[in-house]
């Protein structure tokens, strides 16, 4: 690179705090629709789900522990009454603290604190040129880069977008390793067979160390339950593999109220409760005492079209009702966040997500999954939308801060010194304090119409798309150790020497 070059990107940098938020701590009151009955009905009605039909465990190892502790089994159906499920999740910690390899990017988690994290699992991307294809690991390694350059992201997460030029059975390990590369926040970890999530885990044991990962959580799985009622050898197996090595695991039931739950708002969190009981009890049957998560993909089905949909009035509801339930168990929980539903950036994608946002942290929630990126119910990621979500987490994260009262007594001050018929742009308490006194978008245009045709006429799209490229042009790589980035690739190079690329796999088949 030219000195000239270096120079500019020092400019764009020094332009961009990308300084992480801390997580956010919330000082505004929740929302919490039920009251202590109804709290105590969801819970029995639960119970009574759990202890007469069951929850299938369709996993030798799995149902061996259920039976271990005396519960009732039937084939692969365990049935499980309201004292072991309430003695086994009062062990889950309701808080702890991640840690990164930024120690500066650790984070509070649980209780009164919460961290936004980005979508992952898109099949397909809308990059730079705003155009829908398939993605590469050079887009991976993108997204993980802005997540490290946008302030209100805690997290690099992990498949963002789907890597599709390289193999699916070795992919986990390239995608583990762009998470830990190019940033230097907490990440999540693949989950998508037991022996892909002990892969992800030596490579956290590579980063952090063995000792450390036995007592600090440094990395997220998620396994998803099959609606309705069931666990399978695939997640469960993850689980374990998590669990065994204290690390932090969404038990997250995979929700599509009135396709696989009841066509009604309260039914269907009954159902939902009733499958993360048992997901969350059974976390502390393989070690008592390791972080689990409350979780759900939750999302409504449209009975014109059986289509998903985002941003309806229902999955708010609901999402105040599990946050009531999860602090009822005294334990973190997570949701998905700025979910939209339209095929491009548009303004369905941005009612859709606003209604999320905001009712997600009314809710109380602790990780807000899916925070960037979302559209198309998930089918792409959408790097326009990703940078603006962004910016929609750092308005929610100033707004559940609460009303700040320090500079009180100054600006009251400020209002006999102005009197009447005054303007208070040139007083001293605006000068000091006009950066943080209102929140200033980036990326909202809020100039005259003049102002804005002068400058292009540039809307949403363009204006996030233009921001992403500058984020990307400005991006310092946090680097990594020098023998842990070899050991981290030694460790690819071998797994990938072990583990057949999938066509191989076909062809055997």
């Amino acid at each position: 690179m030219t000195r000239r070059g270096r120079r500019a990107r020092r400019a764009a940098r020094e332009a961009h705090d990308a300084s992480m938020l801390p997580a956010l701590n919330r000082n505004l009151p929740i929302i919490e629709p039920m009251t202590p009955a109804d709290i105590e009905r969801v819970d029995a009605a639960s119970i009574n789900i759990l202890k007469n039909v069951g929850v299938q465990f369709r996993d030798p190892v799995a149902l061996e522990d259920w039976r271990k502790v005396g519960a009732k089994i039937e084939g692969e159906i365990v049935y499980l009454d309201r004292d072991i499920v309430h003695e086994l999740i009062a062990t889950i910690p309701e808080s702890f603290t991640y840690h990164a390899r930024n120690p500066a990017n650790n984070l509070p988690f649980g209780k009164d604190y919460s961290i936004f994290v980005p979508m992952t699992g898109a099949p397909y991307v809308r990059g730079l040129d705003d155009v829908r294809r398939n993605p590469t690991l050079e887009d991976l390694a993108s997204f993980h880069k802005l997540s490290q350059m946008l302030p209100a992201i805690h997290s690099s997460a992990h498949h963002i977008v789907e890597p599709y030029d390289h193999p699916i059975s070795q992919r986990h390990l390239r995608i583990t390793y762009s998470s830990i590369k190019y940033s230097d926040k907490t990440f999540m970890g693949m989950t998508t067979s037991p022996r892909n999530a002990e892969d992800v885990l030596d490579m956290c044991e590579i980063l952090f160390g063995s000792e450390f990962m036995d007592s600090h959580p440094v990395v997220t799985g998620n396994c998803n339950g099959n609606s309705p009622l069931v666990w399978d050898e695939t997640m469960l197996g993850a689980m374990r593999a998590f669990c065994k090595r204290n690390q932090p695991v969404l038990c997250s039931p995979f929700v599509l109220g009135g396709a696989n739950t009841p066509a009604s708002v309260a039914p269907t969190v009954v159902q939902l409760n009733a499958e993360a009981l048992s997901a969350l009890a059974y976390t502390q049957l393989v070690r008592k005492g390791s972080p689990a998560i409350y979780g759900h993909y939750l999302s409504t089905v449209s009975m014109k079209s059986g289509a998903p949909m985002a941003g309806t009035p229902e999955i708010s509801l609901m999402n105040l009702m599990i946050g009531q339930m999860a602090r009822y168990y005294r334990v973190p929980w997570r949701t998905s966040n700025l979910l939209g539903g339209a095929k491009t950036f548009d303004a369905q994608s941005g009612y859709e997500s606003a209604m999320t946002l905001n009712a997600v942290l009314m809710a109380g929630a602790n990780y807000l999954w899916h925070s960037a990126g979302w559209n198309e119910a998930g089918m792409h990621c959408s790097m326009a939308k990703f940078v603006v979500d962004a910016e929609m987490c750092a308005m929610g994260y100033r707004m559940v801060e609460g009303i700040k009262w320090d500079d009180f007594e100054e600006a009251l001050d400020a209002v006999a010194d102005i009197g009447p018929g005054g303007h208070y742009l040139g007083h001293p308490h605006t000068l000091e304090n006009f950066q943080r006194a209102f929140f200033m978008p980036e990326l909202f245009d809020n100039n005259s119409i003049e102002q804005w045709v002068s400058e292009g006429s540039k809307e949403i799209t363009a204006r996030a798309l233009e921001f992403a490229r500058q984020l990307l042009y400005a991006y310092q790589e946090p680097k990594l150790d020098q023998a842990i980035e070899e050991a981290l690739l030694d460790y690819i190079k071998r797994r990938e020497r072990e583990i057949p690329p999938v066509d191989a796999l076909n062809q055997e088949n």
